[in-house]
């Protein structure tokens, strides 16, 4: 399975797996707003809006009768004469598997409308082609699907988080320079064997998508996520949507050419951010100077807390390079707050003082306010973002929906 085949129609992944009835982008925007707001109002939900409490009322009903949305039996406050009923989402009205792939393992897990996680489980991988990895996504799924039992049939789909350039509407993995894979048929062939819906996604656009209905979006008009890890990535979230690209590639901050020109990245360009701040290249500059092919991660961090000098300067080059691309980020997009998340912040004391400082060299003036969240994530988390965006991905409207 090296080679793209047609994806599955857009009437083929509409009629298999649980979702509502929304039939405009109205109805989508409300319950959209019922999941990442509630519980809330009718009027807050028209103030959001702009739409008219009658209209919201009409348009929340059938959510209600078809259990997604529950009405609070005691009112929040009151206005003269009119009770306020607050709308929530039925948190198990809708679940969704995740997925994250990475080189050695999958991790997924049940995730639920709420948010909520139900179960998680996670396999080796002995190696990384695509059918060992469509094998084990299976299989992991499987497993979870069966311990819902009759829940299962309130699954809406299957989102599979990939590191690259995916074509998340064709299911295929254009360009995966950590996997090694090139123009992967990943979607179809998944829900050929678990009969759901399937998408893929950029990994660091599915935590976008989590983060913009379960964190910081709720709150922020606009943020920024910056990953930091075995790659160096970043989710943009503006104009009340995240930004996905014309052509599905967005946020590759990793692959600026902020860093020395020498260095040789894995995507076989020179001098990106990635080539000298993903935790593999922090670890090859340092068995390389070391000349010790044996040293794990582990033991670079252990030597750059105890002061050794090419391991400080690792961790120092690429805080260098991850400022720079931070500030290159707000300067473009000027966003509210900026998370800095990922497996790799867990050791960010290493090299958080020359991030800020480079950060704060090349922000442009007020875009350097913005406010900086530093978040650990663990890949269980990525694969809650896989789930997310395969939850959003039932409520997308056709295009012919007004």
């Amino acid at each position: 399975m090296t080679a793209a085949s047609p994806a599955s129609s857009v009437a083929d992944r509409t009629t298999r797996g649980r979702r509502p009835e929304l039939g405009t982008t109205t109805s989508a925007e409300i319950f959209t707003r019922i999941i990442t707001n509630g519980p809330i109002s009718r009027v807050e939900i028209g103030r959001l809006t702009g739409l008219s409490p009658a209209k919201v009322t009409k348009t929340v009903s059938p959510l209600i009768r078809d259990g997604f949305v529950t009405v609070g039996e005691h009112a929040e406050h009151s206005t003269p004469g009119r009770p306020v009923y607050p709308l929530s989402v039925v948190p198990r009205s809708m679940l969704a598997i995740g997925v994250k792939v990475n080189a050695g393992e999958v991790v997924a897990a049940t995730v639920s409308l709420g948010n909520e996680l139900l179960a998680s489980t996670r396999r080796s991988l002995p190696e990384h082609s695509p059918q060992t990895v469509t094998a084990a996504i299976v299989e992991v799924a499987r497993e979870l699907i069966s311990a819902l039992g009759a829940e299962a049939d309130a699954l809406a789909g299957v989102g599979v988080a990939v590191s690259g350039d995916i074509d998340s509407e064709a299911g295929v993995v254009r360009d995966s320079p950590l996997l090694g894979w090139t123009h992967v048929s990943l979607g179809v062939e998944i829900e050929a064997q678990l009969d759901l819906p399937v998408i893929v996604e950029n990994d660091v656009l599915a935590l976008a998508k989590a983060e913009q209905w379960f964190g910081e979006g709720t709150e922020a008009e606009s943020f920024a996520i910056i990953t930091i890890g075995a790659g160096i990535g970043c989710g943009i979230y503006v104009n009340r949507d995240v930004v996905s690209g014309s052509h599905g590639v967005a946020g590759e901050i990793g692959h600026l050419p902020l860093a020395r020109p020498d260095a040789l990245c894995v995507c076989g360009r020179r001098g990106c951010v990635e080539a000298v701040a993903s935790s593999r290249a922090i670890l090859e500059a340092v068995q390389t100077e070391h000349h010790d092919p044996s040293l794990t991660l582990d033991d670079v961090v252990r030597l750059a807390h105890e002061g050794d000098a090419a391991a400080v300067t690792a961790f120092e080059r690429a805080g260098t390079a991850i400022g720079a691309a931070l500030a290159a980020t707000v300067n473009l997009i000027g966003p509210e707050v900026v998370v800095i998340a990922g497996e790799g912040v867990t050791d960010y004391d290493l090299y958080e003082r020359r991030i800020r400082d480079e950060f704060a060299a090349h922000a442009f003036g007020a875009a350097g306010n913005c406010r900086l969240v530093v978040r650990g994530h663990t890949f269980l988390d990525w694969a809650r973002g896989a789930a997310v965006t395969a939850l959003r991905a039932a409520l997308a409207v056709a295009p012919t929906g007004a």
